[in-house]
């Protein structure tokens, strides 16, 4: 185990907005959406020291991210990747140019421009909070979720979804071994864990391990491994649209983004019109299904 820290001195002026946490000092969390990827970006802080981690922030998002961290006099340490992305472009490189900031991986993705490379069971620390780093493999095979446990919350990647989980047939993904890291990894915490997901395509913020034990319709406690391999093997998605360019971009921590641009309008408003009408006939809660958002 690696315990990852940095030594800075802030100001640590006081923010109302704050929040107890279950022990220690005070913890500044935020979530965030990207509207065209329904990406989730989290912040966590603490209070007193004013250190920082932000997971998964998105390029098109940077400059919100960077005015809310200057606002609130924040020194971002880390940033932190759940798995690299298919669906959008990290902004890690943009902060570790901005703000000195680091950028942590998991090892297992040979990404050689990371500036941290995570082992399962290392810790991220940031004033008084940590953060244990938990290989989830299976939607790829450097999936981590990052767990904070004083707080009772786990920040899941696109390994477990609310009443779902990320696709397992590219970047190395597979059924089995994510339905292995989702029951022995994350569906082993409390049942009151609190789970922060990488997407959400029906404005939903939040679950916890009880509830995705009990309603997750393809990992809950009914099914068994062949249930969810069968499961997965059956979704028959769509070709990621923006895999080409985030892959290759997120292997270099987002330095190598170029813009991507958006459909024609009149396209645009045909697709999602068409998940609209499919997900209505057909009753699907998971939309990325239709989209092929690449999660």
């Amino acid at each position: 185990m690696i315990i990852f820290s940095q030594l800075c001195q802030t100001d640590g002026t006081h923010v109302e907005t704050a929040v107890r946490p279950r022990a220690g000092g005070r913890v500044i969390f935020r979530q965030f959406i990207d509207p065209e990827t329904s990406t989730h970006t989290y912040l966590l802080a603490d209070e007193a020291s004013r250190e920082a981690i932000l997971i998964d922030p998105v390029l098109e998002q940077f400059d919100r991210d960077l005015a809310l961290l200057r606002e609130l006099e924040l020194t971002l340490l880390y940033t932190l990747e759940t798995h690299v992305h298919a669906d959008h472009i990290t902004a890690a490189d943009r902060f570790r140019k901005e703000m000195g900031s680091q950028v942590a991986l998991s090892a297992t993705a040979g990404v050689e421009a990371t500036d941290l490379q995570l082992e399962d069971g290392d810790i991220i620390r940031f004033g008084s909070m940590t953060l244990e780093v938990c290989a989830t493999p299976g939607h790829t095979d450097s999936c981590i979720t990052y767990l904070c446990r004083d707080q009772g919350m786990a920040f899941t990647g696109d390994a477990l979804l609310i009443r779902g989980c990320g696709r397992t047939d590219f970047q190395q993904g597979d059924a089995a071994i994510l339905f292995d890291s989702v029951r022995n990894r994350i569906f082993s915490l409390p049942d009151e864990t609190r789970l922060f997901t990488g997407h959400d395509y029906k404005g939903r913020m939040v679950t916890t391990v009880g509830e995705e034990k009990r309603f997750n319709p393809r990992l809950g406690l009914d099914k068994s491994v062949a249930d969810f391999v069968a499961i997965m093997a059956q979704l028959d998605l769509a070709y990621p649209k923006k895999i080409d360019v985030a892959v290759p971009a997120n292997m270099e921590c987002g330095r190598l983004a170029t813009p991507i641009a958006d459909p024609p309008a009149q396209s645009r408003q045909a697709r999602v019109s068409s998940v609209a009408n499919l997900m209505e006939e057909q009753g699907r809660q998971d939309a990325e299904i239709w989209m092929g958002l690449g999660i």
